[in-house]
């Protein structure tokens, strides 16, 4: 494919929720996005975990970030993961 494979290691990049910076921690396995996980941030956690349940497995699935879709209800959160994730996956190229 045209996408290069990602660097393995583990990443962490910050995005802007609603509410503050999101921290995500993104690991890279066989070039391939293998975990993402949300270290730290200050969003309403009910709205977050919608987010996170939400975008945090589909950017797993998508391999990063491109056409990962937003959580409605939970924008700004789902962007801020994604940015996050986004930061990331830059170091890992």
């Amino acid at each position: 494919g045209a996408n290069a494979a990602y660097k393995d290691g583990t990443y962490t990049g910050v995005g802007q929720g609603k509410a503050g910076p999101v921290k995500v921690q993104v690991t890279v396995k066989g070039g391939k996005v293998a975990a993402v996980k949300v270290l730290e941030q200050k969003e309403t956690p009910m709205i977050f975990k919608g987010a996170e349940s939400g975008v945090v497995p589909a950017i797993v699935k998508a391999n990063g970030t491109k056409g990962v879709a937003t959580v409605s209800g939970a924008t700004l959160s789902s962007k801020g993961i994604l940015a996050g994730a986004d930061a990331a996956l830059k170091q890992a190229k």
